[in-house]
């Protein structure tokens, strides 16, 4: 995974070029370029690049913690799709996929590690086949969607199974129902029915999810880096996932939920008690799904 010349000179030139030939300002999908720069410098005064990915995504995401939090960081035009990121606030999502990506880019030269690159790593991430489109429905908009290409792609392994996963009926509507509170819907209605069929499509996948009552007890399998994405229970006997964030163990061995919280609670990046005993803080919450980062 290289971010090849062209795409870096395209970026570097401050757009956010896509293959439906829209474009928009490098200013919109990128912001925060002082905190990147820290944590350019951070990465390599103690030399993440070194570490196996897994810990290389906690260590940054661990540098992340006390971001504030903002919600719907995803959603920044009402017509292009585009890949961005946003060092000042950031969601669940946003949180663990910008420490993934910023992980990933590591890899590189150091030369490389640029916002460029970054956003090409984020792109391979978010898009369905690594590729954004210029299109809304480009994005993978639901983790277990998100889970299913990005394990299929080697990117990551899931280990809900292995770890004792057992079988969800499965709903992944959030967005029908809630289209008002995304721009990119507000503003083209007409994607509302090619949301829905998607939606169907993610929803008939079969969703497994390791229960909370038996997460204590497979925390010692957990390592830093893994991205725990909670499932909860959405209407009486259907279930999706709902938040995401990463696997933090510390010098003492605890096993830690590190993630972007909600302004209801922390409204920053935290990292959160132990993953076991987040899970019986909101009742509506069931379980887990266990993503591990392969590369």
């Amino acid at each position: 995974m290289r971010a090849g010349k062209f795409l870096l000179l395209l970026f570097l030139l401050a757009t956010a070029s896509l293959t439906s030939g829209a474009s928009l300002p490098f200013r919109t999908v990128f912001q925060g370029r002082e905190k990147f720069d820290r944590l350019v410098a951070q990465a390599q005064a103690n030399d993440w690049k070194s570490l196996p990915i897994g810990e290389r995504t906690a260590a940054v995401g661990r540098a992340l913690v006390g971001t504030r939090y903002k919600s719907f960081t995803l959603e920044i035009d009402d017509r292009v799709e585009a890949p961005s990121a946003n060092f000042n606030g950031m969601d669940c999502w946003t949180f663990f996929e910008i420490a993934l990506g910023f992980a990933r880019m590591l890899d590189e030269p150091q030369a490389q590690w640029t916002p460029a690159t970054l956003l090409h790593y984020i792109e391979l991430d978010r898009y369905r086949g690594g590729q954004c489109t210029g299109g809304y429905l480009s994005r993978l908009h639901y983790l277990e969607d998100w889970l299913a290409d990005n394990d299929q792609r080697g990117l990551v392994k899931d280990l809900t199974r292995d770890l004792g996963g057992v079988r969800a009926n499965h709903a992944a509507q959030e967005m029908t129902f809630g289209w008002r509170h995304y721009r990119y819907l507000k503003a083209n209605p007409a994607l509302l029915a090619p949301l829905g069929r998607m939606e169907a499509r993610v929803s008939a996948r079969p969703l497994y999810q390791i229960p909370k009552n038996r997460v204590a007890r497979i925390e010692s399998r957990l390592k830093s880096g893994d991205i725990i994405g909670i499932v909860s229970r959405d209407r009486p006997g259907l279930y999706s996932t709902s938040h995401v964030g990463l696997v933090y163990r510390t010098a003492d061995g605890v096993l830690h939920f590190m993630h972007a919280s909600s302004p209801r609670n922390y409204g920053r990046v935290v990292i959160d008690s132990r993953l076991s005993s987040y899970l019986y803080r909101y009742g509506t919450d069931t379980g887990i799904l266990v993503a591990r980062p392969q590369r």
